[in-house]
């Protein structure tokens, strides 16, 4: 119960967001979301022996998603030599310094670049951002409640016991056809209905290996929840896992299918 009152009081302020706000705003929004997922991220690194550099993730995560200029390569190269300098002459212990730095730069590109993509494809038209998070809630809740009703054949039985071949493949069946429906019909320009159909496919793929991504960090470090924040959900994220997996590839096709100059 504590699951769908959440989803029911944080869709309608997020579709809100997302078709009222301007860009900036989105993209600020976006930044806060990713700070809570870094610091979940974090949480989680320290029961691999990693002691991350809190500040420098932070700002660096900030200045990813809201940032401009559009942080490049050099940027984190700096950030990562940065850290290094730190690791040296910050007297922690030298065994960890390499798990230490590792760990920052992994939490900085996995929550922060996601959600940069994420304001892109905002800015790009607030469908397609939508139309990402669509793929995510429906095929979450989908699997979630097929794999408590049906599910008897274990997907990952190391990584996620609770995760099933027939949650998989439902999600797959409610949200393709839903989120190529909803694309179709109000993106202003949508593309091919093969297209759409693949893209859906393809993003609901990756979202469920974020998810599993994410249950295999938490399976490491030995803890359910990657924070208590959301009732019934766990920690952020624990919600957003797939998000942080399925928005690339989405922004990719769009990024790529602007590039060609195709009819999609």
């Amino acid at each position: 119960m504590k699951r769908v009152l959440t989803g029911a009081v944080l869709i309608p302020l997020v579709a809100g967001l997302i078709f009222k706000a301007p860009n900036y705003s989105v993209r600020l929004a976006l930044a806060f979301v990713a700070m809570l997922c870094l610091s979940e991220f974090l949480k989680l690194a320290r029961h691999y022996g990693a002691q991350p550099f809190q500040l420098v993730a932070f700002v660096s995560a900030a200045w990813v998603v809201a940032g401009d200029p559009v942080p490049t390569a050099p940027f984190f190269l700096a950030v990562t030599l940065l850290m290094m300098t730190l690791a040296m002459r910050g007297g922690r212990e030298l065994s960890a310094s390499v798990p230490t730095v590792a760990a920052t730069l992994l939490g900085i590109i996995y929550t922060a670049v996601p959600f940069r993509l994420a304001g892109n494809l905002h800015a790009s038209s607030p469908h397609w951002l939508f139309y990402v998070l669509l793929i995510n809630w429906i095929g979450d809740s989908a699997a979630y409640y097929a794999g408590r009703l049906l599910g008897r054949h274990r997907l990952a039985p190391v990584i996620s016991p609770a995760k099933s071949w027939e949650g998989f493949f439902t999600s797959l069946l409610f949200s393709v056809p839903l989120a190529t429906l909803y694309l179709r019909h109000f993106l202003p320009q949508p593309p091919t209905l093969a297209f759409t159909i693949a893209l859906s496919l393809a993003a609901n793929l990756a979202a469920q290996v974020g998810d599993l991504a994410e249950s295999a960090l938490k399976r490491g470090a030995r803890v359910k929840d990657s924070g208590d924040l959301l009732p019934g959900h766990g920690g952020m994220l624990d919600r957003l896992d797939g998000l942080l997996f399925s928005v690339p590839v989405v922004y990719l096709a769009v990024v790529l299918g602007t590039a060609a100059r195709v009819h999609w």
